[in-house]
């Protein structure tokens, strides 16, 4: 097949080295890449959010299938823009999207839908924010109802932190305050095609930079999958997995559907497992970053037979994809001063002897080739992801692997998926 990834992370590299490991005459394209997805793909100069330039481009190289990685483009109306070439897309529609690029529509299609999620008020003033946080009450969640690059919440007891966060996005429009929930959390994505849905395996994430769940929300720090704790409380992954299917995926992809905006692509449910049962925290309208880079490696079914059988409406034909019993876990490196101020330009080295570890692979997220040399040019630099057979096993790996690799005032998490391990 010939592919077109459009995205520069390492979410999109992961996906890629799932194609590449699936089938190497596979032609990819990757716009607009990293120095990573290089390795790995055709890099093209294109921007990914022009609709045209996407569509001409696809058009003119014969391009099997786009898939669309952000949320950007998809807002954007990429998506729209194939379809109506005849160019088979794996990512929702501009109105489809909206489930990620409006919290207000999301809690509106979840409420229609009969989905599990907390209360929340809509507010376009800081009075209106004021008395939300009041009638709410600690901890205080606010959102800024649009897409905000990952950096859109605030988790806070501090009333005046909460007020503050809400001052500044509420010039670009309106936030919500949010029900505090409180649980384990769970980030499990489904395959759509508008119509059938087909779940992957879940995954969890941690979002705070530092160990123990201290310092800011950040866009993910590592993940670990599958999780066996799941067992625990609904007698094992798969009839969670079943459970959160019928009572949250379903609904929502069927409700979209009644409304006229189907959803074909990537639907990411975050969950949180509270004493009242699962609710939903968000919906994302495309795979999840970090967790992508956990999910994908254990993968046994060829992702791009899934992937343009969701974009071509055919995927009821596809049984539910199967995973390799491994374990995995992934552990960001992210550059001095993320999230609130990176500095970037500075080498990297190490990678060949960090990949040498057994069951290691790279995911790049922010790199570059400059006078021969790589550089970090984002926040998030690239993730350590190991396999392995037990999570002791694959965690070990991963911050052995880390330990290789340097880069000046870069910082990681020595905590990823400590507790799964403890038991």
């Amino acid at each position: 097949m010939r592919i077109l990834v459009l995205g520069s992370g390492a979410r999109e590299h992961a996906i890629i080295l799932a194609l590449r490991a699936e089938d190497t005459a596979h032609d990819v394209f990757a716009a607009p890449g990293n120095a990573g997805i290089a390795r790995d793909a055709t890099i093209v100069d294109l921007d990914p959010n022009d609709p045209a330039a996407v569509t001409v481009f696809a058009g003119e190289h014969a391009i099997d299938l786009v898939v669309i990685g952000p949320e950007a483009p998809l807002v954007a109306g990429v998506a729209d823009a194939l379809r109506e070439r005849g160019i088979p897309a794996f990512g929702p529609s501009k109105a489809a999207a909206q489930l990620e690029g409006s919290k207000a529509f999301a809690k509106r299609i979840m409420e229609s839908a009969g989905v599990p999620t907390g209360r929340a008020v809509r507010a376009h003033t800081l009075d209106e924010v004021t008395a939300a946080l009041a009638s709410l009450g600690a901890p205080h969640v606010v959102k800024a109802d649009g897409l905000a690059a990952g950096k859109g919440v605030i988790v806070t007891s501090d009333r005046d932190a909460a007020l503050a966060h809400a001052e500044s996005f509420l010039q670009s429009g309106p936030v919500l305050v949010e029900e505090f929930l409180d649980g384990p959390e769970v980030s499990l994505f489904f395959l759509s095609d508008g119509d059938t849905v087909r779940p992957l395996s879940p995954a969890q994430d941690y979002k705070r930079l530092g160990d123990g769940d201290e310092g800011p929300n950040t866009g993910g720090m590592g993940a670990y999958s599958p999780l066996p704790w799941l067992s625990e409380r609904f007698g094992g992954e798969d009839e969670f997995v079943d459970l959160v299917t019928r009572t949250v995926a379903e609904p929502v992809i069927r409700q979209l559907d009644a409304d006229g905006t189907p959803f074909i692509g990537l639907l990411y449910a975050g969950l949180i497992l509270t004493d009242r049962g699962i609710k939903v925290i968000e919906f994302n309208a495309r795979f999840g970053d970090p967790e992508t880079q956990v999910v994908l490696p254990r993968l046994i079914d060829p992702l791009s037979r899934l992937l343009l059988s969701a974009a071509s409406g055919t995927l009821e034909q596809e049984p539910r994809p199967a995973f390799a019993e491994a374990t995995a876990v992934t552990v960001v490196l992210a550059s001095e001063g993320y999230p609130a101020a990176p500095i970037t330009g500075r080498a990297i080295t190490g990678l060949e002897a960090a990949e040498a570890v057994e069951g290691v692979h790279l995911a790049h997220a922010a790199t570059a080739e400059r006078d021969g040399t790589l550089v970090a040019t984002g926040g998030r630099v690239l993730n350590v992801v190991a396999l392995g057979s037990t999570f002791r096993e694959s965690r070990d790996r991963a911050y052995q692997a880390m330990d290789r690799i340097e880069l000046e005032g870069g910082q990681h998490r020595s905590d990823i998926a400590a507790r799964v391990v403890e038991g």
